[in-house]
């Protein structure tokens, strides 16, 4: 039985056996949530996910276009692969980079 993160999102259909699973272990989310594309899944249990977000110049009176990359766990009950939309939730540090946990599949 999947555990109520305080967030509306889709709970997984699968069971894990993952500590750092917001639905299934013990780790608790707050803070933002974000929506990207994932670049890279090559890590053991963490995907890099790139986000894409608008910067205004006051000087120029116009937008221009950025991007990050952010780190964040991969829980094994959301099996994600290079190329998903996710969205993903801020958490504690599980690392010196991944501050992030994926929450849901947003499009395969």
């Amino acid at each position: 039985m999947a555990l109520n993160i305080g967030l509306d999102v889709q709970a997984p259909k699968q069971e894990c056996q993952d500590v750092n699973c917001p639905f299934h272990g013990t780790l608790p989310v707050r803070g933002q949530v974000i929506t990207g594309k994932v670049v890279s899944d090559r890590m053991m249990g963490t995907v890099v996910v790139a986000r894409n977000y608008l910067h205004y110049i006051r000087k120029y009176k116009r937008y221009e276009k950025r991007s990050s990359k952010l780190h964040a766990h991969n829980p094994s009950c959301i099996q994600v692969k290079v190329g998903d939309m996710v969205k993903i939730a801020e958490c504690r540090p599980l690392s010196k980079s991944t501050t992030f946990v994926v929450v849901e599949v947003l499009q395969p």
